[in-house]
């Protein structure tokens, strides 16, 4: 089983589609109709849904950090640097996150690609 995966806006197309294409759930937040959340909501959002939140957008990491040190709950953000990382090693790694991952391990961790 494997844990469900939430995109961000700022996540190409090309990465969702190889995700899925490896079995993989993923939820886009243009199809869940978040585009406009400010990054606070949308980490709401994916704890809602159970969801890992992929990012490339760094003002991803200042939320959460924001979160770890309230010490309030957030989703579990993955983190890839958008001319650092390739799509095709943010799928790979996405994928292992995705089928390794227990649900514990879905909230209130900042993973940084590549593994």
């Amino acid at each position: 089983m494997s844990l469900p995966l939430y995109m961000d806006v700022h996540v190409p197309l090309a990465i969702t589609r190889g995700l899925r294409r490896r079995g993989v759930d993923v939820l886009t937040s243009q199809s869940d109709d978040t585009t406009k959340l400010p990054d606070d909501q949308l980490l709401k959002r994916a704890a809602e849904l159970g969801r890992i939140l992929f990012s490339r957008d760094q003002d991803l990491l200042a939320e959460a950090a924001m979160c770890l040190r309230k010490s309030e709950a957030f989703a579990t953000v993955v983190f890839a640097r958008q001319m650092e990382v390739s799509i095709g090693q943010c799928i790979a790694d996405l994928e292992i996150i995705a089928k390794s991952a227990t649900p514990e391990e879905a909230m209130n961790q900042v993973i940084y690609l590549p593994l």
